[in-house]
């Protein structure tokens, strides 16, 4: 058993993944996760992920939910093409670990932001994305 997000209908294993879901969702501006859990937990932002899972499971719909226990690489079945309930999930039929295309703008715009910060820091990086110090740059 898992839940469903009560936003975007997204499965999770259990209610911390859906606090953990949802938190993550709301801080990278997607603006119903943040509006719903400003609705439904407010101050959804001041706790951690073991104070809002209870205050979001209560919201939320169980759901069926395997979780493959098989270890990485050491199954024999296909992946190629996957359905599942809604669908197909991020990166369904991509292989595993695929990211969809939302997460992997994010990603990027993450390490673009850890440059910049490097930049605007103690340490500017070079070309080649190594770190320097101030006194080697000049």
């Amino acid at each position: 058993m898992g839940y469903a997000c009560p936003v975007c209908d997204e499965h999770v294993p259990n209610a911390e993944h859906l606090a953990d879901h949802l938190a993550f969702a709301a801080v990278t501006g997607d603006d119903a996760h943040e509006s719903w859990l400003d609705e439904h937990a407010p101050g959804w932002e001041t706790g951690g992920t073991e104070e809002l899972a209870p205050r979001v499971t209560e919201h939320a719909e169980t759901v069926e939910f395997e979780v493959d226990t098989h270890p990485a690489g050491e199954h024999g079945h296909d992946h190629g093409g996957g359905s599942g309930a809604r669908g197909g999930g991020a990166g369904a039929g991509s292989g595993a670990g695929a990211l969809d295309a939302e997460a992997q703008r994010i990603l990027e715009e993450a390490a673009e932001m850890t440059r910049e910060m490097q930049r605007d820091g103690d340490g500017a990086e070079d070309d080649s994305g190594a770190t320097t110090s101030e006194d080697e740059t000049e």
